[in-house]
């Protein structure tokens, strides 16, 4: 039985996720503030952990933050404030889904059941990750596919680290505005059509049943990798 770590200080709340992802067959742990949320998450390391970012003593940024220094456990970050600088903050913090409040329940359980289906890509506790032949190092904004390096301009770089973290999920084009160009970007969302062409030309010999990077129309991109 796989193991949810509920991080919320909101009792009724807590509660709440509790009774549904039991009911999904879950054994869920709890914690009310992040201190005490690392000492039950390196006393049993959980399947998931559902982490609100309004704590007391420590906030679920700072939380994330430390969880991603010793382990790849996916996180669904929880939070009543819902502005794209949050989200995206979430995200590049390693963040695997993002939920803002009031939520239904029911949705809660099925981005939990959606994130555990998702392959584990982390190689080790480091800033890596190999989908097949092609090899990512984020630390060192460097791409191999196939051994051989993949050269990028400092924007693509930033477009294919981005969607990278966040394979097999949906990444729309105002985030990437947001998180590449930034917010003060003024020209057409044309930009990251472009650089994706280019990304796709770039990974043009990465072998189809490993990876490719998909259009959602009418949505964004999506690192697809098997």
């Amino acid at each position: 039985m796989k193991t949810i770590l509920i991080v919320e200080d909101e009792e009724a709340i807590a509660r709440v996720l509790s009774v549904y992802l039991k009911k999904a067959g879950y054994h869920i742990t709890r914690a009310a503030d992040g201190q005490s949320a690392l000492a039950a998450f390196e006393e049993a390391p959980p399947s998931l952990v559902l982490l609100d970012i309004m704590l007391p003593n420590m906030d679920g940024f700072e939380l994330l933050g430390l969880i991603r220094e010793k382990s790849s456990c996916p996180v669904i970050m929880l939070t009543a404030r819902d502005g794209i600088k949050d989200r995206l903050a979430g995200l590049d913090g390693g963040a695997d889904d993002y939920m803002s409040k009031p939520f239904i329940p029911e949705e809660v359980v099925a981005r939990v059941n959606a994130v555990l289906r998702r392959p584990s890509q982390w190689s080790d506790g480091s800033r890596k990750r190999h989908y097949g032949s092609l090899f990512i190092d984020f630390s060192a904004h460097a791409v191999f596919l196939n051994g051989a390096e993949v050269n990028l301009s400092p924007r693509d770089m930033s477009v294919m680290l981005f969607l990278a973290e966040r394979p097999n999920q949906i990444c729309t084009r105002e985030q990437l505005l947001e998180y590449v160009w930034e917010m003060d970007y003024e020209g057409s969302d044309r930009a990251v059509d472009l650089s994706i062409k280019r990304l796709r030309q770039a990974l043009s010999h990465w072998p189809a049943g490993e990876g490719e990077i998909r259009t959602l129309r009418g949505t964004g991109y999506q690192l697809w990798v098997t």
